[in-house]
């Protein structure tokens, strides 16, 4: 089963799995980029690099789920999309808390709570991003 199969407000701990598989990938992914980009002199150096990274945005997705998941059992509005600017927030909260920073929490609070947000509202009015358009 997919993220998008579950039912909203529901089966959170496998919802938090999932986005947290999907965040650690991501992560994975990002860290090799970034050893390429910036190479390490040491691979201990290059090693923690790529633990720091993937282990970061696992727990983004992981807050993330889990936020999201809370937030629609909490309000008793499953398909509100509020609830994914909810698990945004937190998310991008999270990551001011990690890089000591009160402006990069706010920015990404607002940015991904908003991405998570126009997401959901994409999906549940059946925006495309790719495709033949619709006449």
């Amino acid at each position: 089963m997919g993220y998008w199969d579950l039912e909203e407000g529901k089966d959170c701990v496998e919802k938090t799995w999932i986005t947290t598989k999907l965040a650690t990938a991501i992560g994975l992914v990002g860290s090799a980029y970034h050893i390429v980009a910036y190479q390490p002199e040491t691979a201990v150096e290059a090693l923690t690099r790529a633990t720091s990274g993937t282990v970061t945005m696992a727990a983004m997705g992981a807050i993330f789920g889990m936020a999201t998941c809370l937030s629609a059992q909490a309000r008793d509005a499953p398909d509100d999309p509020t609830n994914y600017f909810i698990g945004g927030c937190a998310s991008g909260i999270f990551l001011g808390a990690r890089t000591h920073s009160a402006i990069t929490g706010t920015t990404a609070c607002l940015g991904l709570g908003t991405v998570a947000m126009l997401t959901k509202v994409g999906k549940m009015e059946g925006w495309r991003i790719t495709g033949p358009p619709k006449l």
